[in-house]
């Protein structure tokens, strides 16, 4: 994500917003965030931490106030985004207006389609952990009993992508195998195709065998190294491997400042 940094504010505590994962230290880096993303910026993002860190930290108190009881009013609780944004004064009247109607066009779509829309975007900031809550919730909803096939299919699908992603193979397989059953969409056998190379004790299920032939096994198998050279020649790899060419001392401290962020990555994913 891109943050505009306009001026400087004497903010000794940034508020981290986790579902970006970024720190905000100014009023215009937070009115840029809720800008850009609303569906991020809805369902109780402007929390009572939220109101205390634009009083406490940003010095506007009244629009704090404002906004403290708003939420105490009971009333659309939309309504408090757009409080800070005109108190903030960094858009526009306009463009304002035009996220009303954004805000008012997600909230009029079905709640499951609503529900899906935001745990794709969390996918997109690889908060895969919170787009898998998000997933299997649709999927327990009564709601889903009479949604659409392909709908369903394509909540299956996606939840199998954040399971693969944070290296849970079997569940991964398992959720593709019920896209399939929806969606019928051959894609989905090569990605189950490919957990079998990560995962020999993942294999393709007997009623496959006769849809996936060896020239498309060999497609896939070519697909997969092609994937396997083009991460090996990654910029995380090649950091780590710069570092082996210094000396031993700063060799290890630096391949262990590797190692743990890409252990807090993990974290943040999950």
């Amino acid at each position: 994500m891109s943050v505009i940094v306009c001026r400087k504010e004497q903010v000794k505590h940034p508020y981290f917003i986790d579902t970006l994962g970024v720190f905000v230290y100014t009023s215009q880096e937070l009115c840029y965030a809720i800008y850009n993303h609303p569906i991020l910026a809805m369902d109780g993002f402007m929390s009572r931490n939220l109101i205390d860190f634009i009083r406490d930290e940003l010095g506007m108190g009244f629009a704090a106030l404002k906004m403290e009881r708003w939420m105490k009013s009971g009333e659309n609780q939309d309504e408090l985004i757009f409080l800070f944004l005109q108190e903030a004064e960094y858009y526009s009247s306009a463009e304002i207006s035009r996220l009303r109607q954004k805000v008012a066009a997600l909230r009029k779509l079905h709640p499951l389609e609503y529900a899906k829309r935001k745990a794709d975007y969390l996918v997109e900031f690889k908060q895969y952990g919170r787009a898998i809550a998000g997933y299997e919730k649709i999927l327990e909803s009564p709601l889903t009993e009479k949604a659409d096939e392909a709908f369903v299919g394509k909540v299956w699908n996606n939840l199998g992508v954040c399971f693969a992603r944070i290296f849970q193979f079997d569940k991964a397989a398992d959720a593709y195998d019920k896209a399939y059953s929806k969606l019928k969409d051959v894609n989905i056998l090569e990605r189950i195709y490919h957990l079998t190379r990560l995962k020999p004790d993942i294999s393709l299920k007997e009623r496959y065998q006769s849809i996936v032939s060896d020239q498309m096994k060999e497609a896939w198998d070519k697909d997969f190294e092609q994937a396997q050279d083009d991460a090996a020649r990654s910029e995380k790899l090649e950091k780590l491997n710069e570092m082996f060419k210094k000396d031993p001392v700063k060799r290890m401290e630096g391949a262990r400042q590797v190692l743990e962020s890409w252990k807090q990555e993990y974290r943040g994913m999950a």
